[in-house]
């Protein structure tokens, strides 16, 4: 009955704010920022965890070392002329060529409690640190494309 519930509670939550929540990540919104345009009460980490999925689905962040193109799948809802509803994989290849990223190691630092990266957090912009704190990084390392957060994180933390 726990996984239906949560299940259950995943689904409203994502019909209620996901789509929100990508939208506004897309433009840059920090997670407090997205909380506070919200009609409807998320914690910040539920934030934080559809960003993450977001970025790693767009290819913003990467698992793997990043290739020159990648294939992006999803689902287009289609409805034949008696009313019949079915789905067709849709495959859209994204270019990553002019695109730089780094490598981050910010879940592996964060579970060693790395006491200098903790210290050097605490110089990041309230927005920042949250970012960095909230999102579900893995302790492999990962990808992240360098956009506007990711110099200023940079900059700060001397990556």
């Amino acid at each position: 009955m726990k996984e239906f519930n949560k299940a259950l509670s995943n689904f409203i939550n994502d019909a209620a704010a996901g789509g929100a929540v990508r939208h506004l990540a897309d433009l840059g919104y920090s997670i407090s920022q997205i909380a506070d345009n919200l009609d409807y009460p998320i914690p910040r980490e539920k934030i934080a965890g559809y960003m993450w999925e977001h970025f790693v689905n767009t290819g913003k962040i990467c698992l793997e070392e990043p290739k020159q193109t990648k294939d992006i799948a999803s689902f287009v809802k289609e409805q034949d002329s008696f009313g019949r509803i079915s789905f067709r994989r849709v495959t859209k290849t994204v270019d990553n060529s002019k695109k730089q990223y780094v490598k981050c190691e910010f879940g592996k630092l964060l579970y060693k409690k790395d006491e200098e990266f903790l210290k050097a957090l605490q110089e990041l912009s309230v927005d920042d640190r949250e970012y960095i704190e909230l999102m579900p990084w893995p302790l492999n390392p990962v990808y992240h494309e360098c956009d506007g957060r990711l110099n200023r994180i940079k900059s700060k933390l001397k990556l």
